[in-house]
């Protein structure tokens, strides 16, 4: 009898000590699942952490190259306009110098013509001459006025024009007076008589006529 109680208390303590061990893993199981848990929040965290000073730093690096594109931009743009200004009055230069280059080839054009028509003038005077002392209208008489005529066509081709005077008041920037007569039929400081012809190339007087003035 005394053995069999012996026997139920030894199981009971065995049984006890079971649970105790069974509750104790429970216990260390429980706690290193909180660890776990603990350790896995920390992470997340911590990834949370750097991820966010990741992006501080991407927003930061993304901002400094935005400013460095945009001082390029403005010094490119700079540059533009500086070539902009440059093309600019080399164009004015060029357009001044070919303004500059047409007015001289003008001008050596027009002294070459007076030039000419002044060495031709003599030649023409002698036309005139040998016209008013010839009489006698026969062939000769035609062929040298025909000569005349084409000297004269020529210098209006080449806007060598005759002045006019006769019958026109006197204009000391055309005409130079030999002398003055009286006359019935113009009045006082008109040209009467035209003594020796004068010509002109746009405005520019090239020999002034040679003339008489009533007065």
């Amino acid at each position: 009898m005394d053995n069999k109680k012996e026997n139920i208390e030894f199981e009971k303590k065995e049984l006890k000590k079971e649970n105790m061990e069974e509750e104790n893993l429970a216990k260390e199981k429980n706690e290193a699942d909180d660890s776990s848990v603990e350790a896995e929040v920390v992470d997340e965290k911590t990834e949370q952490e750097i991820s966010g000073l990741q992006m501080e730093l991407s927003r930061e690096e993304l901002i400094e190259e935005v400013k460095e594109k945009d001082e390029k931009i403005e010094e490119m743009d700079a540059e533009i306009d500086d070539l902009l200004s440059r093309l600019q009055r080399l164009q004015a230069d060029f357009v001044n110098y070919r303004k500059r280059s047409q007015r001289e080839k003008a001008e050596m054009t027009a002294r070459g013509k007076i030039e000419l028509c002044a060495n031709l003038l003599p030649i023409i005077d002698n036309f005139e001459r040998a016209l008013k002392a010839e009489d006698n209208v026969d062939d000769f008489y035609k062929g040298v006025e025909m000569i005349y005529n084409q000297l004269l066509k020529t210098f209006a081709e080449e806007g060598i024009e005759e002045i006019l005077a006769e019958g026109e008041e006197f204009n000391p920037e055309y005409h130079e007076a030999l002398m003055r007569v009286e006359s019935d039929n113009y009045e006082e400081g008109t040209v009467v008589e035209v003594v020796q012809k004068g010509f002109i190339l746009d405005d520019r007087v090239i020999r002034p006529a040679m003339v008489k003035v009533a007065g």
